[in-house]
């Protein structure tokens, strides 16, 4: 009578186990479902900001970015603020113009569906005038469906160069 008192308990505590761990492993899939529908709907309203964490120039090492470094799209506007490491072919007349920095309201911005439910997205300035635009050829970026990204520039004038990050929810300016 006591073996079968501890195996019932025993029993017991093992199903309230496998409940648990099923319970944990349906509420991933849940958090996992709305990040996937949080980054559709941020490309979908073409209003989101990639943050880089990661650069890797065509030559030389490969490095961790700090807080900061970003490109935020929106319907009328598009502002990057990147490092560039690389090759230059020719130098801009302002020191100042280092990196990769744009700030314009002319630009196109191609979203199409890519692997495993990802985006690619094809960017392109359009002023031929402004700072910094003058040398970006167009911007690519590859999005996962978790919000995972990699951004790969191509410029006229430097070296191409790519950035890992996440994509996330522009803040709204108050």
């Amino acid at each position: 009578m006591r073996n079968l008192t501890k195996l019932a308990i025993i029993s017991v505590l093992i199903l309230s186990c496998f409940q648990t761990v099923l319970a944990q492993k349906t509420s991933r899939a849940e958090r996992e479902a709305a990040k996937v529908a949080k980054v559709k709907a941020l490309i979908d309203a073409q209003n989101y900001v990639f943050q880089a964490d990661y650069v890797i120039p065509q030559r030389g090492n490969s490095k961790s970015l700090t807080f900061g470094y970003d490109m935020v799209v929106s319907k009328d506007t598009l502002q990057t603020y990147l490092p560039y490491f690389g090759q230059v072919t020719l130098a801009p007349t302002d020191a100042t113009d280092g990196g990769i920095k744009l700030n314009t309201t002319n630009f196109s911005c191609e979203a199409k569906a890519g692997k495993k439910g990802g985006y690619e997205i094809v960017i392109k300035p359009k002023d031929n005038f402004n700072q910094g635009s003058k040398d970006v050829r167009y911007m690519r970026l590859n999005v996962s469906a978790t919000g995972y990204a990699s951004l790969q520039v191509i410029s006229n004038n430097r070296d191409p160069i790519s950035f890992n990050g996440t994509i996330e929810d522009r803040k709204e300016k108050k």
